[in-house]
């Protein structure tokens, strides 16, 4: 089973950035179309940006504007920018190309 393997998670106060990379191993026939979402305890999945074959990027209403996800196609990468980082966004990040799935990763936002 093909396993993407997240990074870039981590603590910092409301008003900070983070930049999480979600890196495919070699096998896969394509990192896109792709989606990153974040989950809460108790509440269901939340979609955060979608980034289609042909490159468009979507966002979800609660981080457009400060959120932007972005491509580096030759090292099977996808980013995901996070700036002007609110509490509300504390959540576990995962991204998602096909059936893969990376582990998830901890984003913790202090007020």
């Amino acid at each position: 089973q093909v396993q993407l393997v997240e990074s870039g998670g981590g603590s910092v106060q409301a008003g900070g950035s983070l930049r999480l990379a979600c890196v495919a191993p070699g096998t896969i026939d394509s990192i896109l179309p792709m989606a990153w979402y974040r989950q809460v305890p108790g509440k269901r999945r939340e979609l955060v940006a979608v980034i289609t074959t042909a490159g468009d990027i979507k966002y979800a209403e609660a981080v457009k504007g400060r959120f932007a996800a972005s491509t580096d196609i030759s090292n099977l990468t996808v980013y995901l920018q996070m700036n002007s980082l609110k509490p509300e966004d504390t959540a576990v990040y995962l991204c998602n190309m096909q059936t893969a799935w990376g582990q998830g990763t901890q984003v913790t936002v202090s007020s």
